[in-house]
């Protein structure tokens, strides 16, 4: 992968206001903060949900502290490398490599969390998690084959995903979360997470597929 010639794809709908609000940002942050730091704040804040969805259980302002959490997430996570590209203090190799462990440690935390919690069935929390790790899988070995670095996907990206946890925390929190779907009871995160499951597993099928075409006919043995 070279960092000089990958491409970035970021289309989500936040994405043009979310990258002014996070340069904005990193220019007035104390330099004594950097972008290790702010890793660590994103990771902690994951770990930090998954405990609270748990406690949720027994407690239901646990939902709250989650969505501070996430609030702190997306600060450390979305801001790390923004903050290294304004300060001029790029690690290209180190940094992605560094990001998407975090990433994959987060997501496992947090599905953790969410089955501990009772909101949310265990295997759907697996079956959602498998869906996001090939997923990833599938956009590491896109970015390393066809420097191409895929960031959201119909116009949704981690951003989006986190706004839509908070607002599903609070719908929890305040209302019956129970609903019928196809003709049986579910709870809202069994029903989100179902949905989206097969929403991230139907794009990694549809990009695999596509990926792999792409490779072929560039590389076709005549």
């Amino acid at each position: 992968m070279s960092a000089a010639t990958t491409v970035r794809i970021q289309e989500s709908f936040l994405a043009p206001l979310e990258k002014r609000a996070l340069v904005w940002i990193a220019g007035r942050l104390p330099r004594a903060v950097n972008s290790d730091h702010l890793t660590v704040l994103g990771l902690s804040a994951m770990i930090a949900a998954s405990a609270a969805y748990w406690y949720s259980s027994t407690n239901p302002i646990g939902l709250w502290i989650v969505n501070i959490c996430l609030v702190l997430n997306w600060f450390g996570d979305s801001l790390d490398g923004t903050v290294a590209r304004v300060r001029n203090r790029q690690r290209p190799r180190y940094g992605y490599y560094v990001d998407h462990v975090v990433d994959v440690i987060a997501i496992s935390f947090l599905m953790g969390g969410m089955a501990l919690s009772g909101h949310l069935a265990p295997a759907i929390a697996a079956l959602f998690l498998v869906g996001y790790l090939l997923l990833s899988a599938e956009v590491f070995l896109a970015t390393h084959s066809l420097n191409k670095f895929q960031i959201s996907y119909f116009k949704f990206g981690p951003t989006e995903l986190r706004i839509l946890l908070i607002i599903g925390n609070l719908f929890v929190y305040y209302m019956d979360p129970r609903m019928r779907w196809f003709g049986s009871e579910w709870q809202l995160y069994d029903a989100g997470f179902a949905a989206g499951a097969a929403g991230v597993l139907l794009v990694f099928a549809i990009t695999a597929i596509r990926h792999t075409v792409q490779l072929y006919n560039e590389e076709r043995l005549d």
